[in-house]
């Protein structure tokens, strides 16, 4: 087997087994990023000299030698640029001061940095083409998105360049270009793994961090070595009966699982998604039933509510505003039109209108939506939709201009519509490969469940790949 076909276990067991060094690792990891990064734009900042200087040095952690990439943004690499997909900061080349407490984790465990990954301007669209960037493009078909905002790091691994990358999602950026993909992409529940030390939560806690992965047993583990609260997190997700790593091949049981392909549509009408993803949970829905669960249509009924867009985008923009401000007073000056996409212009100037009461009544509203939704898993054990409502959309497709600014954020809110609720309400989901369409295109689908149950998300995500194991035929050797 190629080394680029690895996962992130299956190199460290070569590097424990004395099968491959730690350097072999990152060099041939290095050499796949030269030779394809151009066409895939998933880096935007390559560390190949620091990640050679660490080789000599790394601890022996589980994943000693095995090469990653963080995503440029939340999360931060001590020394390195860090521009969000924002111009303004790359111009400045602003560089982190300090590693985040996640990076910290990664590098006790073993994993080499190798850069970081492409990333829309400040998360905000599923598809990475930041004004300051070339666009990250879909190892499937170079014409169409990884999805986003962690599109690089999905890119990077979908293509084989790195075995596993770092992501984060506040609206589905870890699950939605882990779908468009072909990956293994958990958003844990609020609280699970620290954001720790520039931040307690973010916007409430709408953001969390993780991977993306070729394999159950890779998202287990990380999710493993980088739970728990840190000193001065705000608040803690349960803490799990035993180790995550072991919940992959536990036994299953009997679960409950309803499943659902509409969605509220933009006037109010439930809308269905593309049949390339009705078909990807239909098939999902006969798998699962043939591995003995019961499986019905179902849905939450608040999730027919109108409120949630327009609740959840006023979240969104009040965080835009916070991190343009914050941006500025790094710079010494206001934010101008052309240090920004006209998206996150008009989002900052839409935030500056909601009043402190407005932000406080869109988090109460949720809150309750939340408290109502929570009533669905008295009844099932999960939930499955589709990751998004589309196969991986061309390049562009999330585009706004003068004349129409918000047209990306509004074409975001069709693709994606079940993936923010659950950074609304804290739940875990996770996005599984488990469908191409009649083009070879990867379509996901979303398992949800109860806060702080990824145990139940983990050992039924197994189960699916051992009956029908992932592929990864889009990687680069």
């Amino acid at each position: 087997m190629e080394l680029s076909d690895l996962d992130a276990t299956g190199a460290a067991a070569l590097v424990r087994q004395g099968k491959v060094s730690p350097g072999e690792l990152v060099e041939s990891a290095i050499a796949r990023i030269e030779r394809h990064n151009e066409e895939l734009g998933a880096v935007v900042t390559p560390l190949f000299p620091e990640a050679r200087a660490s080789v000599p040095g790394l601890p022996d952690g589980p994943f000693r030698g095995v090469p990653i990439l963080i995503k440029d943004l939340v999360a931060t690499v001590e020394g390195a640029p860090y521009a969000g997909g924002v111009p303004a900061l790359k111009r400045a080349g602003y560089r982190s001061p300090h590693d985040s407490y996640l990076v910290r984790a990664l590098r006790r465990a073993g994993f080499v940095i190798l850069g970081k990954s492409n990333t829309s301007e400040l998360g905000i669209v599923p598809s990475c083409e930041p004004p300051c960037w070339p666009a990250a493009r879909n190892p499937y078909d170079l014409t169409r998105t990884t999805g986003g905002s962690s599109g690089g790091s999905a890119g990077a691994v979908a293509a084989g360049l790195v075995p596993i990358a770092h992501g984060s999602d506040g609206g589905g950026s870890i699950r939605i270009p882990s779908s468009c993909c072909g990956l293994v992409g958990l958003k844990p529940s609020r609280g699970r793994v620290s954001l720790g030390p520039d931040f307690g939560d973010i916007n409430g806690g709408l953001v969390s961090e993780l991977v993306l992965s070729r394999s159950v047993r890779d998202t287990a583990a990380l999710l493993e070595l980088l739970s728990g609260a840190a000193p001065g997190d705000p608040y803690a997700a349960p803490t799990p009966l035993r180790p995550f790593s072991q919940e992959v091949g536990a036994p299953v049981g009997t679960l409950r699982v309803g499943f659902a392909t509409q969605h509220l549509g933009p006037h109010g009408t439930m809308t269905e998604s593309h049949p390339d993803c009705v078909a990807a949970v239909a098939e999902a829905a006969a798998l699962l039933r043939s591995l003995g669960h019961h499986v019905e249509p179902a849905e939450p009924d608040t999730l027919r509510d109108p409120e949630w867009v327009p609740r959840f985008i006023a979240l969104w923009t009040a965080t835009v505003v916070t991190n343009l401000d914050e941006i500025a007073a790094g710079l010494g000056r206001p934010i101008e039109d052309d240090d920004v996409d006209v998206l996150t212009m008009a989002l900052y100037r839409l935030g500056q209108l909601i009043t402190t009461s407005g932000y406080t009544h869109a988090w109460r509203w949720i809150q309750r939506a939340a408290r109502r939704m929570a009533t669905f898993w008295d009844t099932y054990d999960l939930w499955l939709t589709p990751t998004v409502t589309t196969p991986p959309p061309l390049l562009g497709a999330f585009q706004s201009s003068p004349d129409d600014p918000l047209a990306g954020i509004l074409a975001a809110s069709e693709f994606a519509p079940f993936t923010a609720v659950f950074n609304a309400t804290g739940q875990p989901a996770v996005s599984l490969p488990l469908h191409r369409n009649a083009a070879g295109l990867p379509i996901g689908v979303q398992l949800a469940a109860a806060y702080g149950r990824e145990d139940v998300l983990l050992r039924v995500a197994a189960q699916l790949e051992a009956a029908r194991p992932f592929s990864h035929p889009a990687t680069r050797r």
